[in-house]
């Protein structure tokens, strides 16, 4: 089908096809980093692994620099239409010194903010508290010992400072996001005390000032992790009242709930009581496994309620999931535009007729026009969404996919 017949389709049930185009080119997602070199990062000081972070697979390919990851993510923002971001932690510094975490400053990752000048692009920013020898414990900001809770605590300010300098020369907020591992394999004695310390620690961290116009603090949430199985210090209920309180962003992580719960339906409900919002999405098909996000119900109903609660103006749209066993540039490629084509498909639904249905408790022809749009030409919108934007489809995209993959296949 032609994008003139499928304009016409969807202008029959009063949707502006032209007007969901215009808005698609607004809309950015957050490429995360680490998908690239599974979780590596380039740190000239190497720790011990932990956190219950962990990449599957050994395919050919993996970027081993920061100069091949860089050139990794060109290609793959290349196969996606509209202009996105990049979300960098801070293991991926790019300098010939041997900072510590404690130790890390702008000037480590200004090769970075050069190349995300050169690339257009906006750059997010997450401290690394995991991968670490002081991370050992799975307790680093709720650690009993004030040394390693300080020690944290001067990598979560500099990592601060470092966004801020970043949103500042990019003319972009710089979404700045906080993640710790903390938590128990067995059943604690103590929960309060650990989670006092959490927010002992936060406080101290946020309470160098920032400009909201370079950088933006988030916190993020966890059920479990390996390691950490019968107690996350830093639970959803801990961080949504901790961001309500501080006036920061809530980040929800589709990976880490239960995977049953429905994220979806979290935006209208954390978005009275907060601001902004950043979501982590990802596929978490058992527990926060990370796969590469497809096109399915849990992320439409996503993209649905982001449009249909008007929320797209408030939330900050990153992605999350490292998948060794196939092409690391294809997984970007191939969850960034699942990501657009939810968000689309969104943009697309006669929404303000559903609304009214509902609103009239008229449940039947709510029911009806959503199982009938679901025949409508949504691909056709894409395909026109992409060839504006000079980004492949179908066979063409299969072949650059192939391509790039085979002149990188050399790498150890």
């Amino acid at each position: 089908m032609t994008y003139e017949t499928a304009k016409a389709a969807f202008a029959d049930w009063g949707v502006d096809t032209e007007a969901a185009l215009e808005r698609m080119k607004t809309i950015p997602i957050s490429m995360h980093c680490w998908q690239g070199d599974d979780v590596v990062g380039f740190e000239k000081k190497t720790g011990a692994s932990g956190g219950g972070i962990q990449a599957t697979g050994n395919h050919p390919g993996r970027a081993r620099t920061p100069d091949e990851l860089r050139a990794d993510l060109e290609f793959a923002y290349s196969m996606i239409p509209g202009r996105h971001r990049l979300n960098l932690h801070a293991m991926y510094l790019d300098t010939n010194a041997s900072p510590g975490r404690d130790e890390i400053e702008y000037e480590h990752f200004a090769p970075w903010v050069d190349w995300a000048k050169d690339q257009g692009i906006g750059l997010d920013f997450n401290p690394t508290f995991f991968a670490h020898a002081k991370a050992d414990d799975n307790l680093t900001l709720s650690h009993p010992d004030q040394g390693i809770r300080d020690f944290w605590i001067e990598h979560g300010k500099r990592s601060r400072d470092i966004a801020a300098q970043m949103g500042a020369a990019l003319g972009s907020p710089c979404v700045n996001n906080i993640w710790v591992p903390d938590g128990y394999k067995d059943t604690p004695i103590d929960r309060m005390s650990a989670r006092a310390r959490l927010e002992g620690s936060l406080d101290e961290m946020f309470a160098p000032a920032q400009d909201k116009a370079a950088m933006l603090d988030a916190v993020e949430s966890k059920l479990f992790g390996i390691g950490v199985e019968a107690c996350t210090v830093g639970s959803h209920e801990f961080y949504m009242g901790y961001a309500i309180r501080k006036e920061i962003l809530l980040c929800l992580d589709m990976g880490h709930f239960h995977p049953t719960e429905n994220i979806a339906d979290k935006l209208s409900s954390v978005a009275l009581s907060v601001d902004d919002i950043l979501l982590h999405v990802s596929r978490p098909m058992r527990w926060d496994s990370d796969h590469v996000i497809l096109l399915s119900d849990d992320i439409l109903q996503m993209a649905q309620e982001l449009v249909s609660a008007d929320l797209l103006g408030r939330t900050h749209i990153g992605l999350d999931f490292f998948d060794a066993t196939i092409s690391r540039t294809a997984a970007w490629v191939i969850g960034t535009r699942n990501m657009q084509k939810a968000l689309l498909r969104a943009l697309l639904l006669p929404l303000d007729q559903l609304k009214a249905a509902e609103n009239a408790l008229d449940f039947t022809t709510r029911l009806t026009v959503t199982e009938e749009f679901k025949d409508m030409p949504f691909a056709a919108v894409w395909g026109e969404f992409s060839a504006r934007e000079n980004a492949p489809t179908g066979r063409s995209l299969i072949e650059e996919l192939d391509r790039y993959q085979s002149s990188v296949s050399f790498r150890d």
